[in-house]
């Protein structure tokens, strides 16, 4: 009922203002036009001496302003949030590239370790079988396995049967568990 009595007012309130800029062509700022919608509501609703209807028009009217503010502040954060959201994807493209260049790094570590051990099994291979075993004997275990199974099978065994049998058993079992 209110929301009724509210709109008759503003349409008799805009026909007012209508005939009256027929009769003259007038010009308002933004504010002033507010201003002069506020005198004329105000006029109309005393007129009829609803204050109630008059309070509640002005009530939405100052709601409808508080939701253009509000808009206003969410626009702004839409737009801190657009900015973030671009500095974030420029801190992913460092961060991969940053990752990119470990990874590669790792890559050419591993490389460098395949070519020593490598090398390490042209020495073993080079040796007598004797010595290649009192020489994997004394190195580390991981090492030595790398290097056995890069080796013929036949200089192997003939390896692990010249080692001490303690040490020739061990690195049998980490041969046969060996990943390849």
């Amino acid at each position: 009922m209110k929301q009724l009595a509210l709109l008759i007012c503003l349409v008799l309130m805009s026909r007012s203002i209508v005939a009256a800029d027929k009769s003259e062509k007038l010009q308002f700022t933004k504010e002033e036009f507010k201003q002069a919608v506020y005198a004329e509501l105000d006029k109309k609703m005393k007129s009829i001496g609803r204050t109630r209807l008059l309070d509640f028009a002005k009530e939405l009217l100052k709601k409808e302003e508080a939701l253009l503010e509000k808009d206003k502040v969410i626009k702004k954060r839409e737009e801190q949030v657009a900015v973030s959201e671009e500095e974030l994807k420029k801190k992913i493209v460092e961060f991969k590239l940053a990752q990119e260049k470990f990874l590669s790094c790792l890559d050419k570590e591993d490389k460098e370790v395949d070519r020593r051990i490598s090398h390490m099994v042209d020495v073993v291979s080079g040796m007598r079988p004797q010595t290649a075993a009192n020489l994997l004997s004394q190195q580390d275990p991981t090492i030595s396995v790398r290097i056995l199974g890069l080796l013929p099978p036949t200089k192997v065994a003939k390896i692990f049967n010249l080692m001490d049998k303690e040490i020739s058993s061990r690195l049998q079992k980490q041969y046969m568990t060996m990943k390849k």
